[in-house]
């Protein structure tokens, strides 16, 4: 509680340095404020036990607590409760069209790239909270897993939920259906800034829309077009069939991506091309994305104070009051 206290005029602590000094004088005067009287005998006298005597500094105690509850009234003690506002000046729209095919499970990634891809996928989506993104997915031929939308859990559930299934998508990688796709989720956005990212892991070998179509009609529409190439450098632990009982059958194979492809798509799109051959590139690249393709946000803080230095008044004003008391009624034979 006491960390939401603030003080509008902390210079007044600076009065707290009185009470030492207070305190040093009244230490050094107190003999010099009791009178001497001289007797040759105290015969004859009653001896008493009072022990007000001894309690007679507690007037000057609750002066110098006085003085210290003043002081922090001076200082404005205050509570703030602030309140912000978020508004977003330049909104991005973002498509991630993935790549399904079957050479998505090697194993060059850990645990396959599919799985490495869909982990920092999902990191890159939390990172993007303004922003709407949309789910298109590929291999032979492509649909929109989800629309543009900002309901991150929606879009965390569909990726979660993206696993190459033999018979969902005919065989091949169709890029530019795929990216095809992507534009036509794109194209009637309103958004300042559209974006798409695509990702395969081989070559354009299947589908009825060529690549430099759809990056052509990416450009016309301002669509900016990121490409990541995934996959090792040489071979590859790649499925090349499936066994009786449902497995896939694994190979040594050549990794080929079409990176002129590839980069000719981000280039006519003013966008980059990327190469991800582990996951920790792959890390790295949706990283420097993130950070390409900022959101302006301005944030609107709403600061409410409350004052509290009246407490401290009224406790000074107490504590005084009981000083002048003490002084005229229980002590005043010993003033």
């Amino acid at each position: 509680m006491i960390d939401n206290y603030t003080f509008a005029h902390p210079q007044f602590f600076w009065l707290l340095l009185f009470i030492p000094v207070a305190i040093a004088w009244y230490v050094w005067k107190k003999p010099k404020q009791l009178a001497d009287v001289k007797m040759s005998s105290l015969k004859g006298f009653k001896a008493t036990q009072s022990i007000l005597p001894k309690l007679k500094p507690i007037l000057f105690v609750l002066r110098m607590l006085a003085v210290a509850a003043l002081t922090v009234a001076l200082a404005r003690p205050q509570t703030k409760e602030v309140s912000t506002r978020i508004k977003t000046n330049k909104g991005i729209d973002i498509v991630m069209a993935i790549d399904v095919s079957a050479s998505m499970l090697s194993r060059d990634l850990k645990p396959n790239r599919l799985a490495a891809l869909k982990r920092v996928a999902s990191e890159f989506i939390n990172g993007r909270p303004s922003d709407r993104i949309g789910l298109v997915v590929y291999a032979g031929e492509s649909f929109t897993k989800t629309p543009i939308t900002t309901d991150k859990n929606i879009i965390q559930n569909a990726l979660k939920g993206i696993t190459y299934k033999h018979g969902e998508l005919t065989g091949g990688t169709a890029i530019g259906m795929g990216l095809a796709t992507a534009v036509n989720r794109l194209k009637d956005s309103k958004a300042k800034s559209k974006v798409i990212i695509l990702l395969t892991d081989g070559e354009n070998n299947a589908g009825f829309i060529e690549p430099q179509i759809a990056s052509e009609l990416a450009a016309e529409y301002g669509i900016k077009t990121y490409t990541i190439g995934i996959g090792t450098n040489g071979m590859a632990s790649t499925p090349v069939a499936i066994n009786p009982d449902g497995t896939f059958l694994f190979r040594n194979m050549q990794v080929k991506i079409d990176e002129a492809l590839l980069q000719q798509i981000a280039k006519t799109t003013g966008g980059k091309y990327f190469r991800a051959t582990n996951s920790k590139k792959l890390e790295g690249i949706y990283e420097e994305i993130n950070k390409l393709e900022k959101t302006e946000i301005e944030e609107f803080r709403y600061t409410n104070y409350e004052e509290k230095f009246r407490i401290f008044v009224f406790l000074a004003g107490i504590l005084l009051l009981l000083e002048i008391v003490l002084r005229n009624t229980l002590f005043r034979s010993f003033i």
